[in-house]
């Protein structure tokens, strides 16, 4: 029996992520992505329904610059980019994480050509990143729900007794 993997062995690059769970892999990838930026329960429930969907879940994470372009706020993002990564990397649903720098992960879904392409169900099927190169590839895009209430921007806000 095999005990838990160590989160900095699930960090790899995106050459290490293609190796291993590019187009040639045995199995259905999934893959989504985010700042992950304070993790919370919504972002557990999230990667566990994701995971359900395939073989092995590949997570983007954004990097400190490419989370900063989606202005978020004065001083986000407040966990450094390898932190956040190797916090996500620990879940146990998740078998790799890796960081791309661009404002979305459009190259890297190209690259890597998930049989399942997962978003939360605030998005719209039609507005998730890489949906037309997955479909194109014979794969798909789910939306999966999310847990009420729970959100980084939510959590900041009662943090700073704004809610």
């Amino acid at each position: 029996m095999s005990g838990p993997r160590a989160a900095a062995s699930k960090v790899l690059t995106r050459g290490q992520v293609l190796e291993r769970y590019g187009p040639s892999r045995p199995g259905a990838v999934v893959f989504t992505n985010g700042c992950f930026e304070i993790l919370h329960a919504g972002h557990v429930s999230y990667l566990d329904q994701a995971r359900a969907l395939g073989d092995a879940l590949v997570v983007g994470v954004n990097t400190d610059a490419s989370a900063r372009r989606l202005e978020k706020g004065p001083g986000r993002p407040f966990v450094p980019q390898d932190e956040r990564a190797l916090v996500v990397a620990a879940i146990e649903s998740v078998d790799a994480v890796s960081l791309f720098d661009e404002d979305t992960p459009a190259e890297l879904i190209r690259a890597l050509l998930p049989a399942v392409l997962v978003k939360g169900a605030d998005y719209a099927t039609e507005d998730v990143v890489g949906r037309e190169a997955v479909e194109a590839a014979g794969g798909r895009v789910e939306l999966v729900p999310l847990l009420e209430g729970r959100s980084t921007s939510g959590l900041l806000r009662r943090i700073r007794g704004d809610a």
